[in-house]
């Protein structure tokens, strides 16, 4: 292969490598979450899991390091589905209750228990069809917010972004890696063609190149 040839065709892999990483990133990059209020994105701990299609879902009541959370904090569920909130017996006196003017569904447990094992369990109806926001009284200030998104029609919203697919904190990769390696692989591959570009550069053609003439 001549030098130009070689440049050109480099080019042109190293281009068609990393616009497809690029894109495979954006993609995974991207997850459709319910539009949750302000309050309910400042709970502490802020896990949030998308349960749709479970028939029974558990939420921990005093979870987090303090015992000052929920866990999920935002939860999107079905219509029919029971929600279970149980009690971990951490950070004191906890209970379940919709905010004031906080949504459609009406949590109550009660008043607030410490009690490891208490559960209050919610089975959410097409009258609780959309988001609640809901808290701990009694620590309601110190961010102990909650959320549950009924049904599909909810506001959504894309969370998420960059377009490396690549999270802020390596210990949440969990079990989707392949966009992750395609980048690694994209930038091995341009910075080998690189490696060979310059050599091919420095060094010009093969001495077995044919020329013509005598050996």
């Amino acid at each position: 292969m001549k030098r130009r040839e070689f440049v050109r065709t480099a080019g042109g892999a190293t281009a068609a490598v990393a616009a497809g990483a690029g894109a495979t990133g954006s993609a995974a990059a991207q997850e459709v979450q319910p539009e949750w209020p302000s309050g309910v994105t400042s709970g502490n701990l802020g896990s949030y899991v998308d349960a749709r299609g479970q028939s029974e879902v558990t939420v921990q009541v005093g979870a987090g390091d303090g015992g000052l959370a929920f866990d999920p904090t935002q939860l999107w569920v079905d219509t029919g589905t029971t929600i279970t909130w149980e009690w971990t017996g951490n950070g004191g006196s906890h209970n379940v209750q919709t905010v004031e003017d906080g949504g459609p569904a009406s949590l109550d447990s009660g008043d607030p228990v410490s009690e490891e094992g208490t559960t209050y369990e919610y089975e959410v109806t097409e009258e609780d069809a959309g988001i609640t926001h809901y808290h701990c009284v009694p620590h309601t200030s110190t961010g102990m917010h909650g959320g549950i998104a009924v049904g599909e029609d909810v506001s959504t919203v894309e969370v998420g972004g960059g377009s490396t697919g690549w999270p802020e904190d390596i210990a949440h990769v969990g079990i989707v890696l392949h966009p992750h390696w395609v980048g690694l692989a994209a930038i091995f591959g341009v910075g080998l063609t690189f490696v060979f570009t310059f050599y091919q550069l420095k060094y010009g053609e093969s001495a077995h190149t044919g020329h013509g003439g005598a050996r």
